[in-house]
């Protein structure tokens, strides 16, 4: 008796128009999440806020499929919590796990900024200065947003610019943690200049490839930083005491 043997392909091939489609969703995927945390990170939606899904998919023009997919993305930084029988919230900033990120992330950013100023090529600190200008003009007019946007960007390049890949996928774990921490501590004018300044003498230190200097910088930064969201996560239970 013979068997017939049907041959079966193990995937349909690729066609300009499923090679779009896969780009397309993949794109959308990230945008929701970029939006998703700008809204989270900015403060618009405030720590223990539940999110709505079908309000927030009127707000960000997607639908509700894409969007829980960013809410679990976002879920894996840190920056939402998934609490069973009341759904997604924005997570709460805790006194306790501020201090315990920020003394970590001190550390691995100091860490960079030594190796930074060893393996960063002219091309790196090139790149870095443009970074700096461009935080500096969102500075000069007020556009807390659009800075932060820059200023991340720098940090993260320091963390390139280091040639620790190790290094490099710690410190994106635990400062997506912290983002809406970081964000909150230029709040005021006054700690917002001052960051505005540690970040030009850190400039200079990289400029001059003055390790010890930058690494002292980069951990004082962090500490300063910690200080600012301490005092900002102060106000509002000062204020509800009042």
């Amino acid at each position: 008796m013979s068997t017939a043997t049907i041959s079966t392909p193990l995937s349909a091939p690729l066609t300009n128009t499923n090679v779009t489609s896969l780009v397309d969703r993949r794109l959308l995927h990230e945008t929701v999440i970029d939006q998703l945390r700008d809204l989270i990170v900015q403060g618009e939606l405030a720590p223990e806020t539940k999110l709505n899904e079908r309000v927030l998919a009127e707000k960000l023009g997607t639908s509700r499929t894409p969007l829980r997919e960013a809410i679990k993305f976002l879920a894996s930084e840190g920056l939402v919590e998934l609490l069973p029988n009341r759904g997604a919230v924005v997570a709460p900033l805790k006194p306790g796990k501020m201090k315990e990120v920020f003394v970590v992330l001190g550390a691995l950013e100091a860490l960079a900024g030594d190796l930074a100023c060893r393996n960063a090529t002219e091309a790196d600190i090139a790149e870095i200065r443009g970074l700096h200008y461009h935080m500096l003009a969102h500075h000069a007019r007020g556009e807390l947003a659009q800075y932060f946007r820059y200023n991340q960007q720098i940090h993260i390049k320091f963390m390139e610019c280091a040639g620790n890949a190790t290094l490099a996928q710690v410190y994106r774990g635990l400062n997506a943690h912290v983002k809406r921490a970081r964000y909150l501590a230029n709040l005021s004018r006054e700690r917002w200049d001052k960051a505005v300044q540690e970040h030009e003498d850190m400039l200079a230190a990289l400029v001059k490839r003055d390790g010890a200097r930058l690494q002292t910088l980069l951990r004082d930064h962090l500490a300063n930083k910690l200080v600012m969201v301490m005092e900002a996560l102060a106000i509002p239970r000062v204020a509800a005491e009042r």
